[in-house]
């Protein structure tokens, strides 16, 4: 499975460094979340963060990926 990255990182490995929000909007807007895994985006102070699927789903879904 692939690693988390934070909004910020995300954002700045785009080339927009400042563009945090947008991250954000972009995996709120994803139509394939499991396909395009907006759920390895957390946030910076280590919160899971917001989820299209809900909250509980993220940690479920980065729990069993952690587990391998």
């Amino acid at each position: 499975y692939g690693s988390t990255a934070s909004y910020a990182v995300v954002a700045s490995a785009s080339g927009k460094p400042t563009a945090v929000r947008a991250v954000g909007t972009a995996c709120a807007k994803n139509p394939l979340p499991i396909v395009v895994p907006c759920h390895r985006v957390v946030r910076s102070d280590g919160q899971v963060g917001q989820y299209v699927g809900g909250v509980a789903a993220k940690r479920t879904l980065l729990a069993l990926e952690a587990a391998g």
